[in-house]
Order: structure tokens, then sequence, then C-alpha cells
């Protein structure tokens, strides 16, 4: 067997930087929305700058730092185009998440006439060069060395680790910089005299399987060259997170109408949430004034849901924290992550199980309706006035556009002014 893993570098900053080119070379950091560093771009880290610092604690690290908004719809985007390229060079391809993935090139030597290596480096190249940022890959025999080589040489490394070279690797990389292990198994190990994983690698058999678990067993297969994990092939039916943004002309500080815009990109969100039988269990809402200030808050559910009476509810509650009549907004967007299976969500509460039910049948009922009708043919009454606006804008640009036809060849004979109607909000 050989596995190819790649992992794209920094790569919501890098979809950033791909569309706007002019910031390449700076330090930059997503999460403005929520007023940490969510990513961040190698100059960035180079400066001192960490994930989870806030947007004044970094500042005061480096005074040129720019911070953007996390865009999660367009990294969703280039994550599947990624796949997709991929996917032109061998179809054993297991989406690890929206950054990274492992490929099975076994066996493709003789197909394409070309070294596996080789092979690699294609893919490589042709992801940099299409996706317009860089890729680091790793080549070796299992998943857990692929995934020590790609991280061997970051960033934009190419690295392939032989067979016979295996130990090279090992010898001064920490137990727990290898895949799987982490801070309590890594300690553990530590105590028993095993600190790299060359260590780890060159027990015996006896010593492994008498003093550590199945899991750790296993490692120490896949650090030995021998495959144990298997490619999950299955096309991904989940989600790193789900976001929806909506940006409103003029700007606006009306609290219905704010909130109702906030509403509808609740619904929208949850309309796909339950199009792929997912549930959220983090929800983060913000909104961006005319003068591009964000002010946001994060709700953590009790439960898991996919209903968006419950998100909106909870919600309503926090909205007022964030919200003030002497400010101008022009949009608004809300963030769900922390995503699971709606099938493994429980409640303890016979009743609230019940009802939660006949929701869900009810919703389920709304998404055929739209479907058949289109989307938001039913709509919640807090989304009223977002909908309805957006309606009214339809509206007046068709009425406009009708208007204009009306009137084509009359122009010739009497000048005829037909005004701009703009938008409604």
């Amino acid at each position: 067997m050989t596995i190819l893993h790649i992992d794209a570098d920094c790569f919501f900053v890098s979809c950033e930087l791909a569309k706007w080119p002019k910031l390449r070379g700076k330090p930059v950091a997503t999460g403005m929305e929520r007023g940490i560093v969510s990513a961040l771009s190698y100059e960035a880290k180079y400066k001192g700058i960490k994930r989870g610092m806030s947007i004044i604690e970094a500042k005061r690290v480096c005074k040129d730092i720019i911070f953007i908004p996390s865009d999660y719809e367009t990294y969703s985007l280039y994550s599947k185009r990624m796949y997709n390229i991929v996917r032109r060079y061998s179809s054993e391809v297991e989406e690890y998440s929206i950054d990274e993935c492992f490929v099975d090139l076994t066996g493709l030597d003789k197909l394409y006439n070309k070294s596996l290596s080789q092979i690699a480096k294609e893919i490589k190249e042709t992801l940099d060069k299409e996706l317009g940022f860089n890729f680091s890959v790793g080549l070796a025999p299992t998943k857990t060395l692929a995934k020590i080589a790609s991280k061997w040489n970051k960033p934009s490394g190419l690295t392939i680790i032989e067979r016979e070279e295996i130990n090279n690797y090992l010898k001064d990389l920490e137990v727990i910089d290898v895949w799987g292990i982490g801070p309590q198994t890594s300690l553990k190990l530590n105590e028993i005299g095993i600190k790299t994983a060359y260590e780890y690698v060159n027990k015996s058999y006896d010593y492994i399987k008498t003093r550590l678990h199945k899991l750790q067993y296993e490692i120490w297969q896949e650090l030995q060259g021998n495959m144990v994990y298997k490619l999950n092939t299955n096309l991904k039916d989940n989600f790193y997170s789900i976001s929806k943004t909506k940006t409103f002309t003029p700007a606006i500080n009306n609290y219905d109408y704010v909130f109702s815009q906030l509403s509808k990109n609740v619904e929208n969100a949850c309309i796909k949430l339950r199009r792929y039988n997912l549930a959220v269990k983090s929800v983060f809402f913000f909104l961006k004034t005319q003068s591009f200030n964000y002010h946001s808050f994060e709700i953590k559910l009790l439960r898991a849901s996919n209903n968006p009476i419950e998100i909106i509810k909870e919600i309503d509650k926090k909205f007022r924290n964030i919200y003030s009549p002497y400010r101008m907004y022009r949009a608004s967007g809300v963030v769900f992550s922390k995503l699971t299976k709606n099938d493994l969500c429980q409640t303890d509460i016979f009743l609230e199980s019940l009802k939660n039910d006949k929701l869900e049948r009810i919703f389920s009922g709304l998404d055929k309706v739209s479907k058949k009708y289109g989307k938001h043919s039913i709509f919640l009454g807090s989304s009223f006035k977002a909908i309805v606006s957006s309606s009214n804008i339809a509206k007046t640009h068709r009425d406009a556009k009708a208007s204009r036809e009306c009137f084509k060849g009359e122009t010739s004979k009497k000048k005829i002014n037909i005004p701009y109607l703009g938008r409604v909000s």
C-alpha cells in the first residue's frame, strides 16, 4: 500500500488570500466577526500571533495585523474543488476534514506510467496552481506515516517516507506529535520511558501488547509500516460548519428588520442542516455595522437541533446584547458549528421528545413544499420583514424591466423617462 496525505497550508486564510491577492505576504487573520483569531497566515505566526487571541491582544503583538471576517461558505467551495482535483487521479480518497485527505496511490504507477513520487508531485502542483495556494503532502506506506510526512516540511512540502527509511523520521519525533496520540497517552508513554516515536516503534510485540491498549498497538503497527487503518472512501455528507449571511442595502437600524434578516439566515442554515440530516450544538450570530464593525454572540444549545424555532428563540434572548438603535447595520449572519448527525440527538424528557418529533414532521413537510414551489414559500413570522422585503425588491426590478419593455420603440417618437425605483427595504 502507498498512501498520500494532502494537507492545505493555513487553509482558511489561504482561501482569503486566493480571493484577495493583495493581502499576500502580510500578517492576516480570520475571525473578525468573533473578535478573536480563528485562523492566521504564516506571516502572522512568525510575528507571534496565536489562535484564540483577542483582536486587541493580537494588535498589541503585531500592530499591522489585518483582520478579516470568516467566510465558511467560500471555504466549503474551495474544499470541494480540492477533492474534485484529487479524484482526477484516484477514486480512492478519504475526505478526512475540510482541508485534508488521504489518497490510495497503490498501483497507479502502472496506470499512469509514472513513479508514485511523480504522481504525488503532480497532484500537489495541480492543487497549488488551480486553487492559488500551497499544499503540503506526504507519501508513505500507512496513513499514520503519511501524516508525519506531510507535516515534515511545511509549508508547501513534499516528503516521501520509504519503508527502509522509516526510522530516520521517527528517531527525533516526540510521541505526542504522532497522529492518534494525545496528551494523556503521551504522558503515559513518557512515564514508562517512551519519549520518541523511534523508542515506541522499536519496543517488542510482547511489550506493547502487555502494557498498552488496542489503539496504541494499532499505532505501533502503523509506525512500523503495516497498514491497519483503511481509507474510508464514502463521500462525505458532513460539514465542518454551516454559515449564512445577508448584506442589506441601504444600512438600517430598525430592530424588527435587522432581527428578521437574522431569522431568515437561521431558516436558510436549518434548511441545509435538514437536507443532510444534521443538527447544531453551537450557534454564533453577528451584526455588521455600516462602519464595518462586528458585534457578535455565541450560544451553546442544551441539545443539538435543526429546528429554526428553537434556535431563533435562543437568539432572541441575546439579540439585545449586541443590537443598538444608535448603530446602522448593513449585514447579519449565523455560523453553525459542532454539527452532529440528527439521529444521534436525544432528549431526556418524554413530552419534549414528542414535541420535537412533531416539529420535525412539520419542517419535513415544509421542505417538500419549498422543493416544489420554491424556497421560503412558507416561512416563519420572525422572517416576515426580510422575506417580504426581498420579494418587493425582485418585484420592483421586474416591474421596471417590464415598463422599459412596454416603451421599446416609442423612444424615437417621444422621450419617456422611466424612474429607477431602487431597492425597497
